[in-house]
């Protein structure tokens, strides 16, 4: 049964076995190992998954076509026909569980935003996770620089994350039109503890909504003692969002926060 992708679930199969290949050689997975596979598609990364026999695989499918074709195929695999912003992970992820992901393009800072905010409180630590190039190098970018922005700060506040490769839109059926980027992402043993992960959304909306003007109003909307702040935190009110590094973002957080008590 031939498959036909949906435009509008952003469906693109990877078809490129030597790229298929190389992301489940991408990271290290034994007989112990549990995945979780977001989005497989047709199952063509899911059969190398299978020669690698980890402990368990665990798939998600939000298409019904594609859900009942991989039913078909793998019997012995579970599968869930659920959206994975909806879906509830607690009772089927572990800190064993290894996330692997050819993200739709339409939704896939929406899958980030969820894992890393991870408001289940899951304990999983390491994603693995294709992206559309663009947004690939938003996440990766450094401050000072056009791509840093939101994703960046939210993705680095718990995580260590690591460019592993490009792929071209020939590896895709349908062909996308650009290059996507496959992104390694581990777990930080320290990083900062927030009472409401939230707030570091919020607040990092509020100052991109306004990325080229100067961050003076930002903090006078959400700081009466804004001053008082922007001195301790060593913070000049005449910089840009794209100026300040992610760690300060971090610090207004618990800076906030303390307005809460």
């Amino acid at each position: 049964m031939r498959i036909k992708p949906k435009k509008s679930l952003g469906q693109n199969f990877l078809i490129d076995k030597n790229i298929i290949k190389k992301i489940t050689e991408s990271y290290p997975i034994s007989n112990d190992s549990e995945i979780l596979e977001i989005g497989p598609g047709t199952g063509n990364l899911t059969e190398f998954f299978l020669k690698k026999e980890p402990k368990k695989i665990l798939l998600v499918e939000k298409d019904k076509n594609l859900f009942l074709d991989l039913k078909r195929k793998y019997n012995k695999v579970e599968i869930i026909n659920d959206d994975i912003l909806k879906l509830s992970l607690k009772e089927i992820v572990n800190d064993k569980t290894i996330v692997f992901g050819n993200l739709p393009y339409n939704i896939s800072s929406q899958i980030l935003t969820r894992f890393i905010l991870n408001k289940e409180n899951l304990p999983l630590k390491v994603f693995i996770f294709m992206f559309q190039k663009e947004l690939a190098d938003r996440i990766i970018a450094k401050p000072n620089t056009s791509n840093y922005g939101r994703l960046t700060i939210l993705a680095n506040w718990k995580f260590t994350v690591k460019k592993l490769f490009d792929i071209s839109p020939t590896s895709f059926f349908p062909k996308p039109k650009v290059k996507s980027t496959l992104l390694f992402f581990k777990m930080k043993e320290d990083f900062n503890l927030f009472k409401e992960p939230e707030t570091l959304s919020k607040i990092t909306k509020i100052f991109f909504n306004q990325r080229r003007k100067k961050i003076k109003n930002q903090f006078k909307g959400l700081f009466d003692n804004y001053l008082e702040i922007a001195e301790n935190l060593s913070i000049d009110l005449n910089c840009r969002p794209q100026n300040l590094k992610p760690e300060i973002y971090y610090n207004l957080v618990h800076e906030f926060e303390k307005l809460r008590k």
